[in-house]
């Protein structure tokens, strides 16, 4: 079940085939509560692994290895923000890391989405790089 950077992937669905039905499950919860928290959000894969971006900015990364799964933010104001929350996660400077074996923490996903597309929508609209 390990990811592989010798296999190319051009889509989600693509991707998701190469995981056991369990991680295929909590993968396929990141990607609807995106999905349903931002559906103009474009689906695509980035680094060889699937993403979403809106206003022309990624939004959020995620991804499944053989342990856990991965979301990666894309932006190191979230770790600050959510400081007390992630105690309980590994995480490093660009990733939280969920163990395969627990629940996935959904509301806490839900907020850092809503984060992103607030700060994605406040660099769009003052310009800043």
């Amino acid at each position: 079940m390990e990811r592989t950077s010798k296999k190319k992937f051009e889509t989600v669905d693509q991707y998701l085939l190469n995981f056991p039905e369990s991680v295929v499950k909590k993968l396929e919860l990141i990607r609807a509560t995106v999905k349903c928290l931002v559906p103009e959000a474009e689906e695509l894969i980035s680094y060889n692994m699937p993403a979403f971006k809106i206003h022309g900015l990624i939004l959020i990364y995620f991804a499944a290895y053989k342990a856990h799964l991965s979301i990666y933010p894309g932006n190191v104001k979230v770790f600050e923000i959510f400081r007390e929350e992630l105690a309980d996660y590994k995480t490093s400077k660009g990733t939280i890391q969920f163990p395969l074996t627990i629940e996935l923490p959904i509301n806490l996903i839900e907020r850092i989405i809503i984060f992103r597309v607030k700060q994605n929508w406040d660099r769009k609209t003052s310009k800043i790089t």
